[in-house]
């Protein structure tokens, strides 16, 4: 592994510790929480980040990633919190998942980094372009989730 694969696995650990920092003191009913003119709540985007980084690397590799296929009910692309059941993973269940996440790739994936695949619909042909691709869109996902804490904070004043 050299530098640059290196740093790209230190950045998806270090984001996904301030993704976790920043829902620390969400309580599980906040977490659940939908207020007007969103679609989701924390608990959905935490879910479909750590859903998403699976999908891609199962996308390009064509290989399973041990995730339950009901993940990609509760949330896939296009679903929201109306598709919880009661075996939903919670909170706690999901910062354990996120937390365990970045050392699983590194462990599972650190050596294939830039391996070629077929392109995917993206074209995305290796392993660290898809984490390139998933550190965005996990940025993208904690801003929704500041912007609900911050809804849900002045909600409750």
């Amino acid at each position: 592994m050299n530098s640059t694969q290196s740093n790209l696995l230190f950045q998806l650990k270090t984001y996904r510790e301030w993704l976790l920092t920043t829902v620390e003191d969400i309580t599980e009913e906040e977490a659940d929480i939908i207020p007007p003119a969103f679609n989701n709540n924390i608990r959905w985007n935490l879910g479909h980040i750590y859903l998403d980084q699976y999908n891609w690397i199962r996308a390009l590799t064509k290989e399973p990633t041990g995730v339950p296929d009901a993940y990609e009910q509760w949330f896939g692309f296009g679903t929201s919190p109306a598709n919880f059941q009661a075996n939903t993973p919670g909170l706690p269940e999901l910062k354990q998942l996120l937390s365990n996440q970045p050392e699983h790739l590194r462990k599972t994936y650190g050596n294939r980094l830039t391996e070629i695949f077929p392109p995917t619909e993206m074209g995305m042909e290796t392993i660290e372009q898809v984490l390139i691709r998933t550190i965005y869109h996990e940025g993208m996902h904690l801003q929704a989730i500041l912007d609900l804490k911050k809804c849900i904070s002045s909600q409750s004043v």
